[in-house]
């Protein structure tokens, strides 16, 4: 029984990295369930068994996605102990999560029109929102943050890093691009700073 669910897991994974490649490489439209279970020899039969039909297996790659650029984001904060710090290397990280190759045409192009914009942000807010909303609650507690709703700045500033994504995305000196959005992101986040606490 062991090794039977052993082999399903397996299965199930190497589905889903060979999905990811084509998705990123010919994009959701281009994608036959055909040629991926051929790639992952798998009978068609088997990966409908394990995924209800392409948009099923595309949510499941787009998961993945999602929760690694959040555990991105997680691992850069945690490499400062300053709470600022956090929140800038979160939102930097973010930025460089989301533009990567294998992520791009996944995340901004076909997840928001395959998807529709509801389950988009839902797996926005479970991946990325979450975290930000829980460190602004917490730097707010500390009064580091002005006392105004942490709902509203987790919000403006998700929107703001997602239309800057696709703004990101457009150019090929995506790494001078964020440097500039993290200039304007700074400024932002420096208009949300308790006045005490810069004492």
């Amino acid at each position: 029984m062991k090794k039977n669910k052993t082999e399903t897991e397996q299965t199930i994974q190497n589905l889903m990295e060979i999905a990811r490649q084509h998705f990123t490489e010919y994009g959701y439209a281009k994608v036959t369930l055909d040629e991926i279970a051929q790639e992952a020899n798998v009978t068609r039969g088997a990966l409908y068994h394990h995924f209800k039909n392409k948009k099923g297996l595309f949510l499941a790659v787009f998961e993945v996605v999602q929760k690694e650029i959040g555990e991105h984001v997680e691992a850069a904060a945690a490499q400062s102990n300053n709470s600022w710090q956090q929140l800038i290397n979160g939102c930097q990280a973010y930025l460089e999560g989301a533009v990567v190759s294998q992520n791009q045409r996944i995340l901004l192009i076909d997840g928001p029109a395959i998807l529709g914009w509801d389950t988009f942000r839902k797996m926005d807010e479970k991946y990325s929102m979450n975290s930000l909303r829980e460190q602004l609650q917490f730097m707010q507690e500390r009064e580091l943050i002005k006392p105004i709703s942490v709902e509203a700045m987790t919000h403006c500033l998700s929107g703001a890093m997602n239309e800057a994504v696709l703004w990101i995305s457009d150019h090929s000196d995506q790494k001078d691009v964020i440097e500039e959005v993290m200039i304007v992101l700074k400024h932002m986040l420096e208009s949300f700073r308790n006045g005490e606490s810069k004492k």
